[in-house]
């Protein structure tokens, strides 16, 4: 199976460890722009409990308009997804779509320079996240 995230498991808390991706993501360049939370929208529609989990939409507009001039089908793939899960051990999960994965969706040149771009960004932010731990 191809690898399509980017991850690193730390053992801060899970309410710690999603205000500290926010940050690192601000300091990355990034913004959030939506946010979903899984346990609540999971509980309220299925009637299921589970961990908590969250998804950031994380967008930085230069880039994601960039990839949009390049190929406007990209939206589909935008913002990029982080996602921070409480695991049962008391250790918190943080998964990045890996924005290289768009090389694969579209042959040109400029689409590769901004996912290396982005790609370079989320990575540093995951491995401050690691180096705090």
């Amino acid at each position: 199976m191809t690898e399509f995230t980017m991850g690193a498991t730390v053992t801060t808390s899970y309410d710690d460890t999603v205000a500290r991706v926010r940050e690192l993501l601000a300091e990355a360049g990034f913004g959030v722009l939506t946010e979903i939370d899984l346990q609540a929208t999971l509980h309220a529609k299925l009637g299921v409990q589970t961990a908590p989990r969250v998804i950031l939409g994380a967008c930085r507009p230069q880039l994601a308009h960039q990839a949009l001039l390049s190929d406007p089908r990209l939206a589909t793939v935008l913002p990029c997804n982080v996602v921070v899960s409480a695991e049962a051990d008391g250790r918190t999960r943080v998964e990045i779509f890996d924005p290289a994965v768009m090389v694969s969706f579209s042959d040109d040149p400029e689409v590769a320079a901004v996912a290396a771009d982005a790609r370079n960004r989320l990575a540093g932010a995951l491995a401050s996240l690691a180096e705090a731990n």
